[in-house]
């Protein structure tokens, strides 16, 4: 569908490439990416700047997200859209499987827990809402980095010194590479005693309406407590919930 507001379409395209850099770029950068005269991209980034949604950082040369970028992100944690949508699927989802679940997006190279749903009787979690872990190491953040594009993942993960150097997480990108094929093989990711000894998980990837990664879906269980089979099933649930909510969010693929 053509826009009837270009303008507008070029402002939120620049805002969203920003949003989505590990740090801040060049203005040419901004044109390269987003295949736009570079005269009309520095004239976008002037007013975004005057109006504080980007920051010009006059040493480096460089562009970033700007403190009236920071205060929409902000009304959004509190009117909580994408939770208010999710955290009913996600209690349906406990009821069905038995199982803790949660809801977490990605951040830089980090998931944030942002929904936790806990099952009678099942084993205590790390994981709660606010809880931050590195995305290389849950079985969320591996279903979220499988579903970004390439050139994404190797800008978050450039060399070794961007991996936290956990016993059970990839020490490399070639490592990660691998890990990420597996996911998308498979279907969904799992994780298995990386982040709690003795508890794994599977997770799905949620996609906005643009097919971007939102969020991902995931149930944690103790291994020993479960067979292959019903390992699958926990997985197709996360995978059926997941899809749901990417339609409730207006993904159409």
């Amino acid at each position: 569908m053509v826009s009837d507001a270009p303008a507008a379409d070029r402002v939120l395209e620049v805002l969203s490439l920003l949003a989505r850099e590990p740090e801040p770029v060049p203005g040419g950068t901004v044109a390269t990416r987003l295949g736009l005269p570079r005269s009309t991209a520095y004239r976008l980034l002037a007013v975004l700047v005057e109006h504080g949604y980007v920051s010009y950082l006059a040493e480096e040369r460089r562009y970033g997200l700007g403190v009236a970028a920071y205060e929409l992100g902000s009304a959004y944690q509190r009117q909580a859209p994408l939770q208010r949508i999710a955290r009913p699927l996600l209690h349906g989802l406990v009821d069905h499987v038995h199982q803790n679940a949660h809801l977490a997006v990605l951040q830089g190279r980090d998931v944030l827990y942002v929904i936790e749903e806990r099952a009678p009787g099942r084993p205590l979690l790390v994981t709660d809402v606010g809880v931050r872990l590195p995305a290389v190491r849950t079985a969320s953040g591996l279903a979220m980095l499988a579903a970004l594009p390439r050139t994404q993942v190797r800008a978050l993960f450039p060399d070794t010194a961007a991996f936290p150097g956990g016993e059970h997480d990839p020490a490399t990108p070639t490592a990660l590479r691998r890990l990420l094929v597996d996911v998308r093989t498979r279907g969904h990711a799992t994780e298995e005693g990386s982040v709690t000894a003795g508890l794994s998980s599977v997770a799905q990837v949620v996609r906005d309406h643009t097919g971007y990664p939102a969020a991902a879906v995931a149930i944690t269980y103790a291994a020993d407590d479960v067979d292959r089979a019903t390992v699958s099933r926990l997985a197709q649930a996360a995978t059926t919930t997941a899809a749901t909510l990417s339609r409730r969010l207006g993904f159409r693929g």
